[in-house]
């Protein structure tokens, strides 16, 4: 009997360390190479395994679990989820660069399947044990850029990253790790696994590295994120109190620290990059050109990658909204859309019951994330990579968090005599996961 209760507590760990190999896979290179190798579909040692790592978590999910039907009617959510990563593939059909869309959309589905499997199977406890694990991850990855910082491009050579992670990719590593760590420090949020200063600690180390990236993209997300989860963490008192302390705060750091914001936001530019935005109006009014040829359907999975190279030397949309409109055209920004704006509405809804709130605003700081990040990033909207990954992953987490049993007390603010969805979930005590 202990030793099966012992196995079972040790296959809880799947939900931890499933998603954090996709996200080592994807991101995590010993290597850089052009833009133009990657859409060619050339294949090498890294490559491989990225693709081999996909192979077993789709084998063990298989093995694991097997394919069977929901045992729950699907909410529109998931199966919004499905529709985008199903379409997404499906349009590796028409895209000009098929050898590179075939694995990123298969990786896409895969990525589908694992949130899937954690809506089906994980817990909420589950859940805080990758938080947990993933700001472990980011940390020691800010170790190893102070302790083996490798060789820089000329446009990241001021700007801190670790291995061959581009800078934009960790501020959004970084960027999500501060959200959860400050998640976990607020009053009524998730259990903590660890005393309060460690978390103080850890935050002040991932903001500072941050700032080292120079990406004002995440840095602008992950504000933003912070302001959403502490304004919606605790109610209308609570939103009071956020204002009485951050407003004077603002002014202060405003006024005290001008000239580095200042040299943050413009970060060496001369004033023709600033209105540009580094190429990306560019490279904006090519993708426009590519929609207007095919309009409906788009261009295919993965072909932002390979579309501009020759004309402007960028790959991908570089905005969320954008390189959806040219890979999946109307339909697939379509799909997008309403899989965004179903799931902030969800998460909108659950802040209104008390037992849930803190970490209902947490998730939707990293939706606010996703999206002020996503005007100059193509991540969120792109298969295979830390922000797509995350973002199926809240998927699963909110889906989790609406089965939360209802208490008396957990009911919306505004009507005490409104009713409360039956939800089920399994909660865990202050200090477990």
């Amino acid at each position: 009997m202990i030793k099966a209760r012992r196995r079972g507590e040790y296959r809880l760990w799947w939900p931890v360390l499933v998603p954090i190999a996709l996200i080592l896979a994807s991101e995590y290179k010993l290597r850089s190479r052009p833009a133009n190798q990657s859409i060619s579909g050339g294949v090498d040692a890294t490559i491989l395994l990225e693709i081999g790592i996909y192979g077993v978590v789709a084998l063990y999910l298989y093995r694991r679990f097997g394919i069977t039907a929901p045992h729950r009617r699907a909410s529109s959510i998931r199966l919004l989820a499905w529709a985008f990563a199903a379409y997404s593939m499906l349009s590796v059909l028409w895209t000009p660069f098929p050898a590179f869309a075939v694995v990123r959309g298969i990786q896409l589905l895969i990525i589908a399947a694992v949130c899937q499997v954690m809506i089906s199977r994980a817990e909420r406890a589950d859940l805080w044990r990758l938080a947990h694990a993933f700001i472990v991850l980011v940390l020691i990855s800010v170790a190893i850029g102070v302790a083996m910082p490798f060789p820089r491009t000329p446009l990241t050579e001021n700007r801190f990253n670790w291995l061959y992670v581009h800078p934009v990719s960790a501020g959004i590593f970084l960027g999500i790790a501060i959200l959860l760590v400050a998640g976990f420090v607020l009053p009524g949020g998730p259990p903590r696994s660890w005393p309060l200063p460690l978390y103080l600690i850890a935050g002040a180390i991932l903001t500072a590295a941050l700032i080292g990236t120079g990406t004002r993209g995440a840095a602008g997300g992950c504000l933003a994120g912070l302001v959403v989860m502490l304004l919606l963490a605790h109610g209308s008192r609570g939103r009071v109190v956020f204002l009485m302390i951050a407003v004077p705060g603002a002014i202060v750091a405003v006024l005290g620290f001008t000239d580095r914001l200042i040299g943050f936001a413009t970060r060496g530019e001369t004033v023709e990059q600033l209105e540009s935005l580094n190429a990306r109006t560019d490279l904006w009014s090519f993708a426009l050109r590519a929609f207007k040829a095919e309009p409906f359907f788009g261009n295919g999975l993965s072909s932002t990658r390979g579309l501009f190279l020759d004309d402007i030397g960028l790959g991908g949309g570089h905005n969320a909204l954008i390189n959806v409109l040219v890979e999946g055209g109307v339909v697939g920004l379509a799909l997008f859309c309403a899989l965004i704006l179903a799931l902030t509405v969800r998460l909108l809804t659950l802040t209104r019951l008390r037992e849930v709130r803190v970490e209902a605003a947490i998730l939707l700081g990293l939706m606010v994330f996703f999206m002020v990040d996503g005007i100059t990033t193509e991540m969120v909207a792109a298969p295979a990579n830390i922000a797509s990954v995350w973002l199926y992953t809240v998927i699963a987490w909110a889906t989790l968090l609406a089965r939360k049993p209802a208490r008396d007390d957990a009911r919306p603010e505004t009507d005490s005599s409104t009713s409360v969805p039956d939800v089920r979930a399994v909660t865990s005590p202050r200090g477990v996961g």
